[in-house]
């Protein structure tokens, strides 16, 4: 398997197909570069390079105690951006992804867009600019919320990987949805892959980080997609939020779609990212 080595020890694992313009995919919360697979096998039928990795402590990379935060998260994506010497790439993250993704761009801004590195960023149904409730930012959600998410997964992890994707993640418990049993299935098991512990500090990471100074700072175009029946990242306190933010940012909102549109929607939101790729 195809691995490279952070500054601090772990090994990330990655996947890198085909040849082209680079498109680097960033997994959400608790599953793994697994997740991008109907994005993945489009773009690179398309022409594309696309590279996706397994987050520190998810999927396929080291189940290391530390290190679970926005920080490592956007330092260890810069390792493997820097191994492969990617150019021009696009940044795709998902959820938490997103996060990491923000972080990346803002982070390591300056070293990569004098090298060239970075070409765009999307954010699908993603974290920023802070999910968090605080006086600042009083339409998020209570931290009770997050506290009770970490109780389920120490009390019984795969019973709660079976009830998240059964219910809100992919809006199966939307009247007249038909659930699939695959899907659920497959987010189960990318879940089960990682550590409990990676994911409960997770948590945090993808609740409490706020990305606010991280969006003002990122001066290349940024795609925003956001379902607004998104009942993971509720629409209202974040996509409008940051493309607000971002001084190069364009919103795309889609009636009804959920948390998890890239597996459950993947041709509209193929389409749409191929069109704001090729743009």
């Amino acid at each position: 398997m195809p691995t490279v080595t952070t500054a601090d020890g772990v090994e990330i694992f990655y996947k890198d197909w085909g040849s082209g313009q680079p498109i680097v995919f960033s997994h959400g919360w608790p599953l793994s570069s697994d997740d991008w697979d109907a994005q993945l096998l489009f773009f690179v039928r398309h022409g594309f390079r696309v590279i996706a990795h397994d987050r520190r402590g998810h999927g396929r990379s080291t189940q290391v105690s530390d290190g679970h935060d926005m920080d490592h998260y956007a330092d260890d994506l810069a390792t493997l951006t820097a191994h492969l010497d990617l150019r021009d790439a696009v940044h795709v993250g998902h959820s938490t992804g997103g996060g990491e993704v923000a972080r990346y761009i803002a982070r390591h801004g300056t070293e990569q867009h004098a090298s060239g590195r970075v070409a765009k960023g999307v954010l699908i149904s993603a974290v920023p600019p802070l999910m968090l409730q605080t006086e600042a930012n009083p339409g998020g959600l209570p931290k009770s919320v997050f506290d009770d998410l970490q109780a389920q997964l120490a009390a019984n992890r795969s019973e709660f990987y079976r009830a998240l994707p059964s219910g809100p993640f992919y809006g199966f418990n939307r009247p007249g949805a038909e659930p699939s049993e695959a899907i659920i299935e497959n987010w189960w098991r990318q879940g089960m892959m990682g550590g409990a512990k990676a994911h409960y500090d997770g948590i945090v990471a993808f609740s409490q980080t706020d990305f606010t100074e991280d969006l003002r700072k990122i001066t290349v175009p940024v795609l925003v997609m956001h379902g607004d029946d998104d009942q993971i990242v509720p629409y209202a306190d974040s996509a409008p939020l940051s493309a607000e933010l971002l001084p190069n940012g364009t919103l795309k909102t889609y009636q009804g779609f959920p948390h998890g549109m890239p597996t459950t929607q993947a041709d509209t939101i193929n389409a749409d990212l191929l069109a704001f790729i090729q743009s």
